[in-house]
Order: C-alpha cells, then structure tokens, then sequence
C-alpha cells in the first residue's frame, strides 16, 4: 500500500513542476497581451494626437490664405477705378449701408419688439432683456471694437 501512496506522491511531485510552468506561462502570456494592448493605445493615442497637430496646422495655414486673400480683397477695392462717379459710389456704399442696417432698421425692429412685448403684457425689464440678447450684445461689442479697438490697432501698424 506505502509502494502504491508512494508511487502516486511521486507522480504528483513530478506534474507540479509542470503545473507551475503552465501557470506561469499563463501569466506570462496574460502580461505580454496587456503590454500589447497598452503599447496599441499609445500608438493609437500618438495617432491621434499627430492628427489634431496637422488639422490644426492646415488650419493656420488656411486662416493665414484666407487673411492674404481678405487683404488684398480689401486693397483692390480701395484702388481707384478712374471714373469719377463709379468711386464716389464705391466709397458712399459701406456708409450707406452701416446707416441704414445700424441706426435705421435695426434699431426700428429691436424697438417694435420691445414695444410688442410690452403691449403683449410683458414688463419693460423682461421685454428688454428678450429684444436685447446675445446676438445684440456680440453687434454692438463688434461695433466697438471697430470703432475704438480696431481703429487704435491699425494705427499703431
């Protein structure tokens, strides 16, 4: 019986080595898979990166053309045509139109809305703030930045 206990204690000492082998290769191949995975999320990761760095490279470059494109825009309106009449008109148009749009009609819509409102039963505070939103505020700051900011800026160039 002891030949028989004995014989499969043995077998068993034999097979544990192996068992620890399997096991260990089982970690193993479970760290390489992780460090595979982790070494693809960098990669992805860099790619990912590299192509926000080129879209907002070609972006600069595009804002850049389309800069030059405006100032020259700009610059061949201002040249002269030669005939009196065509540049007296080119020069009254922008005038023309910032009257207009800038203190006639805007101005006259904005207040038939608050006047609307306020006869709708709405009080003139809340009326006020609905006519006059965030659309209004961003004209007028960009008015002021024409007139003030912009105009300092061009000079100091």
């Amino acid at each position: 019986m002891w030949t028989i206990i004995s014989g499969i204690f043995g077998g068993l000492l034999r097979l544990a080595p192996e068992i620890l082998k399997f096991l260990d290769a089982k970690n193993d191949r479970k760290h390489e898979l992780d460090m595979q995975e982790a070494a693809y999320k960098f990669q992805a990761l860099k790619g990912d990166q590299r192509m926000d760095e080129i879209g907002a490279e070609n972006e600069g470059k595009w804002n850049a053309g389309a800069l030059d494109a405006l100032s020259e825009a700009i610059k061949s309106q201002a040249a002269p045509s030669g005939v009196l009449w065509i540049d007296g008109l080119s020069k009254l148009i922008r005038p023309l139109i910032t009257v207009q749009w800038v203190i006639l009609l805007y101005p006259a819509v904005l207040i038939a809305s608050f006047t609307l409102a306020v006869q709708g039963g709405t009080s003139p505070l809340v009326a006020l703030l609905q006519v006059f939103g965030e659309t209004e505020r961003s004209i007028v700051m960009f008015i002021i930045d024409f007139w003030f900011i912009g105009r300092v800026l061009e000079r100091k160039r």
